[in-house]
């Protein structure tokens, strides 16, 4: 029998990319990929997509999520977990890098942390 594939949404509030930002994390090439298990009962994937100013104006940071969108899009499904939010952030060479090695990037990152190997997030004691 087929499993059926998940199904994606993106995230749209900010409280839920805080959320992620507290999650596992792995830096790969032109990405950073945070992933948050949401333990919602839900077996939906959501993603969102974020750059910083660091990387360029508005239309160098577009043109990097519009990147990262179609990389994920192309990545999540196989590699995915249902019931996770996924946060990629664009790095400094995600508008210019090759479609096929930032694809390779996002897979390489989501098989990264599917195997319980991204990193801690730093937190500060309060």
């Amino acid at each position: 029998m087929v499993e059926p594939r998940p199904v994606v949404k993106h995230m749209r509030k900010r409280t839920e990319f805080l959320a992620a930002a507290k999650a596992p994390f792995t830096a790969v090439g032109a990405v950073l990929v945070q992933m948050r298990a949401r333990h919602d009962g839900e077996t939906e994937i959501r993603l969102g997509f974020t750059a910083t100013k660091k990387i360029g104006g508005a239309v160098v940071r577009n043109r990097a999520k519009r990147r990262l969108r179609e990389a994920a899009r192309a990545a999540i499904t196989d590699l995915g977990q249902g019931g996770c939010d996924y946060v990629f952030v664009a790095r400094q060479g995600a508008p210019d890098r090759p479609f096929e090695l930032l694809l390779k990037d996002v897979r390489h990152a989501l098989e990264r942390l599917a195997s319980g190997r991204g990193q801690a997030p730093n937190r500060r004691p309060t």
